[in-house]
């Protein structure tokens, strides 16, 4: 039970940590003529980045009801996004001119205006992305070995097993009353 606990809120806290770290500055430069330093947000380098973010604790939050069967279909979509997180983070590092060039182009009106650039620094929140990018992948691998041995959660909200039709054993109180009218009884036909 803790592991199964631990591992979901480490999940939650890996999306939520990818939605924070993209909304804050990654990479700062400096335009030709400019001495103020301009910014762009990991969620504008990144549009699909809050997305994926918030699908992964929602993916955490659907892990909490989960049946067997579909903690491995989680588990490999929390796996995925964990990749996804990582693929945009490292594509963003790795050509950062690149990825602020949309950013340059809203401010000077010229396309490709990577040129312009004349002071360029990366920020540590891409590498904070990229960690809890790596940490999601994990924990839905870990999901996807572990997820089938976990307690089943409590059955409170699934119907009845009597079949429509037959009489529920027991005896009535007001609730199965309220049960027979669901089924289609009538309740009163036998006073």
């Amino acid at each position: 039970m803790r592991a199964k606990l631990l591992t979901l809120l480490l999940i939650a806290v890996s999306g939520g940590t990818a939605l924070l770290a993209g909304s804050q500055p990654w990479i700062s430069f400096v335009l030709d003529g400019e001495t103020s330093p301009h910014s762009a947000t990991g969620h504008v380098i990144n549009p699909a980045l809050s997305p994926i973010a918030i699908a992964i604790v929602a993916a955490a939050l659907a892990l909490t009801i989960a049946g067997k069967g579909f903690r491995v279909v989680l588990g490999v979509l929390v796996t995925l996004l964990g990749a996804g997180v990582v693929a945009m983070t490292l594509t963003s590092t790795s050509s950062p001119l690149g990825a602020v060039n949309g950013t340059i182009t809203e401010l000077t009106g010229i396309t490709d205006g990577v040129d312009q650039v004349m002071e360029l620094a990366m920020t540590p929140w891409p590498w904070v992305t990229l960690a809890a990018g790596v940490l999601a992948g994990l924990l839905g691998l870990f999901v996807l070995i572990t997820g089938r041995r976990w307690a089943q959660g409590g059955r409170k909200y699934e119907s009845g097993t009597h079949e429509p039709g037959t009489k529920p054993t027991g005896k009535p109180d007001r609730i199965s009353d309220w049960d027979a009218l669901s089924d289609g009884d009538d309740p009163t036909q036998n006073l």
